[in-house]
C-alpha cells in the first residue's frame, strides 16, 4: 500500500501525561449526571489521569442494548470538565456527532473501530472536521486490516488533523483464546515501525474484556514502547450499563498504573550496550541463514510443484501436511520453542508452499491457452 506522508504533532504537546505513562481513563458510557462527576473527580484525584473519555453514543450490536444518552450527555461532561479541569475525549461515529462534540467544547475525539472499518464513515467524519483543530485519536479496525488503519489516519491527516494518535483496541479473530479481541501485536508493531511519529496508545480494556487481564496487557504493551494506555475506570463497575466485566474503579486503576514497571528505549549502560550490539550481530547472520534455508526450501518445493503439475496431483496433501504439523511441532517443542509460535510459523510456511504450487499450475494454464490461440 503506497502510503502518504502524515505530519503529525507530538503529543506531548497536545495531551501531556501527568505520569508516566499517560493515561486516559473514565467510563465506559456516560450513564448519569451523578455517576460521570463522581467517576471523574475520583480519577482526577489519583493524580495519574491525563483526560477524561466517556461514551456519549454506544455503537451496540442490539438495539435492546444500552446506546447512550447522547447530547444530553454532553452536558454531564462539559460540568465534569468545570470541576476537574481534565480534558474531555468523546466517540464520535457520523459528523452529527462531531458538530454537537465541537459545540460543547469536547476536547478530543475518537473514531471507533467499527467506524474505522468503513472508509465511506471516515471520510465523512474527516470532511465535517476540514479546517476545525483538534486532537483525533483512532482506534484499529475491529477486523485486523493494518491498511483500513492507516487510510483512516491518512484521511483525516489529508483533512488538515494534525494532532492523530492510533489506538490499539485489540480485533476480532475466529480464534478462541483468552482475550475479547486478540491483540495481534504485530499489527500496532508495524504501524510504529511505518509512522513513528504518531502516538501509540494501548486500550486494555477492549482487548481484555474482563478486568483481571488488565494490568498484564497493559504491562505488555509498555514493554513494547507505547505511549500511553486508555483503560475504562467507573465508580461502579458491577452495575455499569455497558461492558461492566472490563471497567475498574479508580483506586483500583490506581493500583494497576502503580504497579507497572516502566522501561525506556535505548537506557543502556556502555557495557550493557556493546552486549546487546554483539547479540544482535549474531542475530543478522542467524536471519541471514534463516532466509537463505527458506529460499531453499522453496525451490525444493517448486520442484515438488512441478511434478504434481506433470502427474495431475492434487497440491493439498492432507495427510502429509498432519504428518508436517505433528513432527514439526514435537521437534520445535523439545528444542524450546513457543507452541503457538510454531503453529504461526508452520501455518505460513505451509501456506506459502502451497502458493507456489498454485503458480506453477496458473503458468502452465497460461502458457496452454497461448498455445492454443497461436494454432
Amino acid at each position: 500500500m503506497k502510503t502518504t506522508y502524515i505530519n503529525n504533532m507530538p503529543i506531548q504537546q497536545w495531551l501531556p501525561a501527568k505520569n508516566r505513562p499517560l493515561l486516559i481513563s473514565g467510563p465506559c458510557s456516560a450513564e448519569s449526571r451523578e455517576q460521570v462527576i463522581k467517576t471523574a473527580t475520583t480519577l482526577e484525584q489519583t493524580g495519574l489521569v491525563s483526560a477524561f473519555r466517556a461514551g456519549v453514543w454506544k455503537p451496540r450490536t442490539s438495539a435492546q442494548s444500552f446506546e447512550g444518552h447522547g447530547e444530553q450527555a454532553l452536558l454531564w461532561l462539559r460540568e465534569a470538565k468545570e470541576k476537574t479541569s481534565m480534558p474531555l475525549a468523546v466517540e464520535v461515529a457520523h459528523p452529527k456527532h462531531v458538530e454537537l462534540c465541537l459545540e460543547h467544547k469536547i476536547d478530543i475525539l475518537w473514531i471507533g473501530a467499527r467506524s474505522v472499518a468503513n472508509p465511506f464513515s471516515i471520510q465523512e467524519i474527516s470532511e465535517a472536521l476540514k479546517g476545525v483543530d483538534i486532537p483525533v485519536m483512532i482506534k484499529n479496525p475491529v477486523n485486523p486490516d493494518l491498511n483500513l488503519w492507516i487510510g483512516a489516519l491518512e484521511r483525516l491527516s489529508m483533512a488538515g488533523i494534525n494532532k492523530l494518535a492510533a489506538i490499539h483496541r485489540g480485533f476480532n479473530t475466529w480464534e478462541i483464546n483468552l482475550y475479547r479481541n486478540t491483540p495481534l501485536w504485530e499489527i500496532p508493531v508495524e504501524l510504529k515501525r511505518l509512522f513513528p511519529k504518531i502516538p501509540l496508545i494501548c486500550d486494555p480494556s477492549h482487548i481484555c474484556g474482563n478486568r483481571k487481564m488488565i494490568e498484564k496487557v497493559a504491562q505488555h504493551a509498555l514493554d513494547l514502547d507505547m505511549d500511553g494506555l486508555m483503560i475504562e475506570s467507573h465508580i461502579n463497575p458491577n452495575k455499569a450499563l455497558s461492558d461492566k466485566k472490563q471497567q475498574i474503579t479508580p483506586h483500583k486503576l490506581q493500583n494497576i498504573i502503580s504497579n507497572l514497571q516502566i522501561k525506556y528505549p535505548g537506557n543502556f549502560e556502555k557495557k550493557t550496550a556493546e552486549t546487546i550490539t554483539e547479540l544482535r550481530e549474531q542475530i543478522d547472520v542467524l536471519d541471514k541463514k534463516l532466509l537463505e534455508i527458506l529460499a531453499e526450501r522453496m525451490n525444493v518445493v517448486k520442484n515438488i510443484g512441478y511434478l504434481k503439475k506433470n502427474n495431475k496431483i492434487t497440491i493439498l496433501q492432507i495427510e502429509r501436511w498432519d504428518k508436517i504439523i505433528r513432527n514439526r511441532k514435537e521437534k520445535g517443542l523439545k528444542l524450546g520453542l513457543d507452541k503457538d509460535f510454531l503453529k504461526k510459523m508452520l501455518n505460513l510456511v505451509h501456506n506459502e508452499s502451497i502458493n507456489v504450487q498454485k503458480r506453477i499450475m496458473n503458468d502452465v494454464k497460461k502458457k496452454n491457452t497461448l498455445k492454443n490461440k497461436n494454432k
